[in-house]
């Protein structure tokens, strides 16, 4: 069959499974077996099974249930209102005051969650009524937190960068070096953004409130350091050398259990919906990623990810041109899919050309994760909007408009990134080569 009707015929039938509300994953398994039957005679049910187990019997993995479950406990414990009672006196001298709040609280929670949807929601149902009874603008208070939500996507542990290390056979600890640095100069870009808006809308901000006492600041410091006491645990114990992520995982579940309990969060109906929530996320993730890895064992057989990347390389596109079209790509699908859906389906179609016009996989995740943040706050599926439309009641495209602005700064984040590569890469060389 020629190759280009095989290509139409494969995204039409994607795009007619998911129209249709099938789950992602079972989609992706079915667009497999189409392909498979179309473009080859080998046994199709040998493939799949020997593919399904082998992507799902990997000891990165196993990383992912237990950063999910550690999400799931902080979620359900105290550390959202100790987190805006700590930072609260600590950004009261800044312009935008407290707006600060939802970014840093949102970069701390991110540090010990992995999860965007878990940071946004935490964080939210804490400032959001704060920030309201304070008077605060409504519309700069649900940007920031649609914005800074998506952090929890791109700061380590990152459960998304696990998937895509996982998917592309990369190390999940260099993964996670790169998105140090990046994550910070986002937090930055975020806070710049909330200055220059203060100073400009000045009218805008309720009155500026006492300042704090070195005694309200100690007390500040305190009530986050079992935050920051779980982020070195977790992250320190990668990046020292002393633990795997996996086991680093282990150590943040334990954490945040011991977190919980100690601040009352804990009891044994929220320890079992801790974990009936963590087994259906994982579950998710599992179902998508065995999607997702028979399809690019079809689609190897087929031949188009080749036959694509050869046609991109004899265009002699750049780097930037090539990454440009891709931030299109990607910002397109994040109307429609979910992130990590993004991230597993297009991996094994984009990496192959990615790798032949010479840019690193490691660098290319954190690209990837940044494009993919765009998806969390664009509607109509965009996760983030879905949290905060549940936890102010209004409409999903009300609140996308609020974070136009921080969507247009995750461009602009891109775009640096992309100029300046060692952003992502000079933390992964230093640390792990040494």
């Amino acid at each position: 069959m020629d190759m280009g009707l095989l290509s139409i015929i494969l995204v039409v039938v994607l795009f007619g499974f998911l129209l249709s509300g099938l789950w992602v994953g079972f989609a992706l398994m079915a667009v497999g077996l189409v392909a498979m039957e179309l473009a080859t005679s080998a046994p199709v049910g040998q493939v799949f099974a020997r593919r399904v187990w082998g992507a799902l019997n990997s000891w990165d993995l196993t990383a992912l249930p237990m950063f999910i479950w550690m999400g799931e406990i902080l979620f359900r414990s105290r550390l959202s209102s100790d987190m805006f009672a700590g930072l609260a006196p600590l950004t009261r001298r800044l312009p935008g005051r407290l707006l600060h709040v939802n970014v840093f609280g949102c970069a701390l929670f991110a540090a010990v969650s992995g999860s965007s949807a878990a940071t946004t929601a935490t964080v939210g149902r804490m400032s959001l009524p704060e920030l309201k009874s304070r008077g605060y603008d409504a519309r700069i208070a649900i940007g920031t937190l649609a914005g800074s939500g998506t952090f929890g996507f791109l700061i380590p542990p990152s459960i998304i960068l696990i998937v895509y290390g996982a998917a592309t056979e990369q190390s999940i600890a260099r993964l996670f070096l790169a998105g140090v640095i990046p994550g910070i100069m986002l937090a930055a870009m975020f806070a710049g953004y909330i200055m220059l808006w203060a100073l400009l809308n000045k009218n805008k901000m309720p009155e500026p409130e006492p300042a704090p006492s070195w005694r309200e600041k100690i007390h500040a410091f305190t009530l986050l350091l079992p935050t920051v006491g779980l982020i070195i645990a977790v992250i320190g114990s990668i990046y020292g050398g002393l633990a795997s992520p996996t086991e680093a995982a282990v150590v943040g579940v334990v954490g945040a259990l011991a977190i919980s309990w100690a601040t009352g969060g804990l009891d044994r109906s929220s320890f079992v919906a801790s974990l009936r929530g963590s087994a259906i996320t994982t579950c998710m993730i599992a179902f998508i990623l065995a999607g997702a890895s028979f399809l690019t064992v079809a689609m190897g057989f087929t031949g188009i990810p080749r036959a694509l990347a050869a046609w991109i390389g004899d265009q002699g596109y750049s780097q930037f041109a090539l990454l440009a079209a891709l931030l299109v790509f990607f910002i397109v699908l994040g109307f429609f899919l979910d992130g990590i859906s993004i991230v597993v389906l297009t991996t094994s179609v984009i990496l192959p050309m990615v790798l032949a016009a010479g840019i690193d996989p490691i660098w290319f995740g954190v690209f990837l994760v940044l494009v993919v943040e765009m998806s969390q706050i664009t509607p109509p599926v965009g996760f983030n909007l879905f949290v905060i439309q549940s936890i102010t009641g209004r409409g999903i495209f009300e609140i996308a408009r609020y974070a136009l602005p921080f969507f247009l700064i995750l461009v602009l984040a891109t775009a640096i990134l992309s100029i300046f590569p060692e952003i992502a890469l000079w933390l992964p060389s230093t640390m792990m080569n040494r």
